[in-house]
């Protein structure tokens, strides 16, 4: 059975239960847990205080990793925007999900079954605040054709590097920010997208959910308001100003500076939403994931103070460890049991987890549910990861990565267990796990579909 055929079959299955004669005083269905997965955009695996950070400050996330299970080992779908937020929905590696390109305007098809389909079949209101990158306006690939029953943020990707656009979208209509016309910049659009999510939250209370927050920070341009960029200002950090005239965004003078106060206001305000779960009553029944969508930015000043990618070899768009690697919490009160797991697995494994977090089954895949790591239960871990971007190549075979950096380049290859900064090619050494993953790269790439590809204009 396909994907979309699947999502018919699950529909009507669940027409047929509806229309059956209830049995004799049926015992109360117990209500599934809510699904919150909250996404920063460009945050390295060590810029969080829980993975060794020690400049930039983030408080409650670092609370939120002692009540969680932090994985060490955690993978994005790919390492730059677009393809990685493709394989989240989709439950596709970036082999097969839809979108491959980066560009920001490819739209996922019609076709597509995403995460937030399976979850609204199975009764879960599904809301998306936040970047969606996955389909302009007017394009099948808009999260409201995708599943989700409200939207707000920006639909382009381009749109979403700005912090105070003149307006954003709810669901597939403009919502105009008049505080940032005319040159103003007065609505800080993070705080606008995390206001909406609060307040799905309370409106949907009384019901399962599933809470989708692709965060746009901290990527560039690089803004903040000032209460959190004087906390970093005079800190003394090798400062060289970020311009983009091409964008037109306004030149950042302090862009370290910028960057610790973006991602410790989105430290605040990832911790405003598990208040507001608190002050519900929900948070011991929602399963609340926290990760970054690829491997921080390769620019000398945030770079040289704040070495976000760790112990890892290389940046977004390199397809090395320091691309890929995303810090990643997951917290469930009372039923995942706060720790660290090494445990690999990777975006395209989240649809199968959310689904048998529902209880309801998963369409084809090439992801498996984590749901028994997650609840401290052996689990053999995934026979591979698999990458792509562009024309790269890189598979995951337990401890051995696999990467070749051109359609007829050598591949080079790494000991993980050994040499976790990928620093010394053993290739040579192993030709039979070479051959083995020369082989996977070329069976697990399907050519993608055409997609039409709308522009955008600020």
């Amino acid at each position: 059975m396909d994907r979309r055929s699947f999502l018919a079959a699950s529909a009507g299955a669940a027409l047929a239960a509806c229309s059956a004669v209830p049995e004799p005083e049926p015992q109360a269905k117990q209500r599934p847990p809510n699904i919150v997965w909250v996404m920063a955009d460009d945050l390295g695996w060590a810029h969080l205080g829980s993975y060794g950070q020690k400049e930039i400050e983030t408080p409650r996330l670092d609370a939120l990793a002692q009540q969680s299970l932090r994985f060490t080992s955690a993978y994005a779908g790919c390492t730059v925007c677009a393809p990685s937020r493709s394989s989240l929905m989709t439950g596709l590696h970036t082999g097969h999900t839809p979108v491959r390109g980066n560009s920001g305007g490819l739209p996922l098809p019609a076709d597509a079954v995403t995460v937030a389909e399976v979850l609204r079949q199975a009764g879960y209101a599904t809301g998306c605040f936040g970047k969606w990158g996955l389909g302009g306006a007017g394009t099948e690939g808009v999260p409201n054709k995708q599943g989700f029953d409200e939207f707000l943020g920006p639909l382009h990707q381009i749109h979403a590097q700005y912090f105070y656009p003149e307006y954003l979208f709810h669901n597939e209509e403009r919502l105009e920010l008049e505080g940032n016309k005319g040159g103003k910049r007065e609505q800080y659009a993070p705080d606008v997208m995390f206001a909406g999510a609060e307040r799905f939250v309370e409106e949907h209370a009384d019901e399962p959910f599933f809470l989708y927050v692709p965060a746009i920070a901290p990527h560039h341009e690089f803004a903040v308001p000032d209460e959190d960029f004087a906390r970093y200002a005079d800190r003394g950090y090798e400062e060289t100003p970020f311009i983009r005239e091409d964008r037109g965004f306004v030149v950042q003078e302090q862009p370290a500076a910028a960057f610790a106060g973006m991602v410790t206001r989105l430290d605040r305000q990832v911790g405003q939403l598990l208040d507001k779960l608190d002050e519900l009553g929900l948070a011991d029944n929602t399963v609340f994931f926290f990760t970054s969508d690829n491997g921080p930015v390769d620019f000398a000043p945030i770079d040289k103070a704040f070495q976000g990618n760790g112990p890892f070899r290389g940046y977004k768009r390199d397809l090395y460890e320091g691309g890929l690697r995303v810090p990643m919490l997951v917290r469930w009160p009372g039923k995942i049991e706060p720790g660290v797991s090494d445990y690999p697995w990777a975006f395209w494994d989240f649809l199968a987890t959310a689904a048998e977090i529902a209880g309801v089954g998963a369409p084809p895949s090439d992801g498996q549910s984590v749901l028994p790591t997650l609840l401290g239960e052996e689990q053999e871990p995934p026979a591979l990861l698999y990458w792509e971007e562009g024309d790269m190549r890189a598979v995951r075979l337990g401890k051995w990565k696999a990467i070749r950096l051109e359609p007829d380049g050598p591949i080079e290859l790494y000991d993980l267990e050994a040499d976790i900064g990928e620093t010394t090619d053993v290739a040579a050494e192993h030709p039979d796990v070479v051959g083995g993953a020369e082989k996977l790269m070329a069976t697990q790439h399907v050519d993608p579909p055409e997609l039409p590809e709308p522009g955008w204009s600020k």
